[in-house]
């Protein structure tokens, strides 16, 4: 197994580059009522960083349309925090 594989009990958020973050394992997804979304028989999806999906909180690639420009890098485990 390599390292960006996910385990079936982990779960794995990608920020992806001018786009979504990509979610995957097993989540339960609710909105700020309390209601859940049925992400049944779905391993992975895509949740909207640009406001702009009209399938919200669900990317639907408008961000590609939209010109959303957000590149998000992890700092590195050796870098001095400050």
């Amino acid at each position: 197994m390599t390292e960006n594989q996910v385990q079936p009990t982990e779960v794995k958020i990608t920020v992806r580059p001018n786009g979504s973050l990509r979610v995957e394992g097993p989540v339960r997804l609710f909105d700020a009522n309390g209601g859940e979304w049925d992400l049944t028989g779905k391993p992975a999806f895509s949740l909207c960083r640009c406001g702009q999906s009209s399938n919200k909180p669900f990317c639907d690639g408008t961000h590609a349309k939209c010109g959303f420009e957000s590149v998000v890098i992890a700092p590195s485990a050796t870098a001095p925090q400050s």
